[in-house]
């Protein structure tokens, strides 16, 4: 193992929040030093690793977009134009100096006795270990698995003499021409893959085992649109559609709490346009409350356009087991295919799967209690990002980098190298990470324990309400009695 290099601050992750985080620290704590590193082999994240037919945002990028960065796109964009606009982020800002691919971390262990981080790191191309050191973690890898997917542990699934895809690991030759398909699932994903995939296939079905809520609605953003023929500056047009999207999210949001049931019959009224009362009251009527899932936007209704030509199909029923030909079904119906796609969700990671220890005591995350979702108790020096289910990932991403540069600076002005965060009462009653009555997703649901907890404070836990988030945020007392600081600073080499 070589030298070890220092920096402020290791940003681990370069997909939308890791490129947001550089972007942040070179505008707002230009005298910091720091690296970006990411165990692929360039950026994007998700963007990058998913390369399922139609690959597509499932929030619309005025608001998933950057704050800084106007978007000029279709509201709902692909991949290819997510990683281009991220791209330009880089390229703008001279970002790529500060960007390490190919290292993939393998340990994080903080020491008392120097207030440091130190990380190991293994690069992809050379398998060499590399090690470095940090006042500052900023995890910013998101929170599946990138490299598999979730699949079920179905009965008989080794019986079935097709092929099994899930969309994570979409290959180059899914082998779906002329075949007979089924897509399980009933999300974002299976609701981008079926019209895209429609034309190839003899026939695809959607199974699920209930039904999802979804948004259908023309790609464009009329506004925008309006705005630009007056000639208006395209900074300008971001920041008065973001706001305007916002604004109509914060409305929709707490509406599907207060009345849920106009809301629903609202949501329901889009789909019976497009495929009539029958088919809506049997696959598209959900029995939870709107928001307690994803709302998967249906960008120009391209999959209840193939439904309602016959190109595609729903069935709503369980697994009984796999058989050679197909699944057959609890209701007794065997569902014949050739393939199989199972877009049944991701496998849930917490701080991408890497071991930390705090003085030589390993970290386990759901033995912890959060603050805000981002920082946590017996863990000094580390923010994680932890977007919204209710809005984009990204509006939250700028809040923590905000309130990160704002307390790396607070650090300097105190003269000290170290903070953590405890609760002012010891002993306060700790909560799962999310309450499953609001929102319970799968991944979540089956992860709980690897997470944090929270307690009933609202500074011990992540609120999920940006709306709500954007304004405390900035007034986060940073002498607050949950803070605590200690460690003389010590000016490293590299500084």
């Amino acid at each position: 193992m070589g030298s070890v290099e220092h920096f402020d601050v290791v940003v681990v992750g370069a997909g939308i929040s890791g490129i947001g985080a550089a972007y942040h620290l070179t505008h707002q704590s230009p005298g910091k030093s720091f690296v970006v590193l990411e165990a692929l082999e360039s950026f994007g994240g998700t963007w990058l690793t998913h390369k399922y037919p139609g690959i597509r945002s499932d929030s619309d990028l005025y608001t998933f977009g950057y704050r800084f960065k106007p978007w000029v796109g279709p509201p709902i964009a692909t991949a290819a134009e997510i990683l281009s606009y991220m791209g330009e982020v880089i390229a703008e800002n001279d970002l790529a100096r500060h960007i390490r691919y190919r290292h993939r971390i393998i340990g994080a262990s903080w020491s008392s006795e120097t207030n440091l981080w130190t990380v190991e790191a293994v690069r992809g191309d050379t398998g060499e270990t590399l090690r470095f050191t940090a006042g500052f973690l900023w995890m910013c890898q998101g929170y599946y698995r990138h490299d598999t997917g979730y699949t079920p542990d179905w009965p008989g699934l080794s019986d079935f003499k097709g092929k099994v895809i899930h969309p994570q690991t979409w290959p180059d030759d899914p082998g779906i021409a002329g075949k007979k398909v089924v897509v399980i699932g009933s999300g974002a994903t299976a609701a981008t893959l079926i019209p895209n995939i429609a034309d190839d296939c003899a026939h695809v079905t959607m199974l699920q085992r209930s039904p999802t809520y979804f948004f259908p609605g023309r790609n464009v953003d009329e506004l925008a649109d309006t705005l630009r023929q007056l000639q208006i500056d395209e900074t300008w047009i971001h920041e008065i559609v973001r706001r305007k999207r916002l604004h109509d999210g914060a409305l929709f949001t707490r509406r599907s709490f207060e009345e849920p049931e106009a809301v629903k019959q609202e949501l329901l009224a889009g789909v019976t346009a497009l495929v009539g009362p029958e088919l809506t009251a049997e696959h598209f009527t959900p029995r939870y409350r709107p928001w307690r899932q994803r709302i998967a936007f249906v960008p120009d209704a391209d999959l209840f356009r193939a439904v309602a030509a016959g190109k595609a199909s729903v069935v709503t029923d369980e697994i009984e087991r796999f058989e050679a030909d197909g699944i057959r079904l609890k209701s007794g119906k065997l569902l014949e295919a050739d393939v199989v796609i199972t877009a049944t969700g991701f496998e849930l990671s917490v701080m991408g799967d890497i071991p930390f220890s705090v003085d030589g005591r390993p970290v386990d995350w759901g033995d912890t209690l959060t603050y805000r979702g981002m920082m946590f108790t017996g863990v000094p020096n580390l923010v994680w990002v932890f977007g919204y289910f209710r809005a984009s990932w990204t509006l939250r991403a700028d809040l923590i980098a905000d309130f990160v540069c704002r307390l790396l600076a607070h650090m300097d002005d105190k003269g000290v190298s170290k903070v953590m965060v405890e609760p002012a009462e010891p002993g306060v009653p700790r909560l799962s990470w999310i309450d499953p009555e609001n929102f319970n997703p799968g991944y979540l649901m089956r992860g709980l324990d690897k997470l944090p907890k929270r307690a009933d404070a609202p500074e011990w836990q992540h609120s999920q309400d940006y709306w709500g988030e954007k304004d405390v945020f900035p007034l986060i007392d940073l002498d607050a009695p949950e803070f605590a600081y200690g460690g003389a600073r010590v000016k490293q080499a590299a500084e």
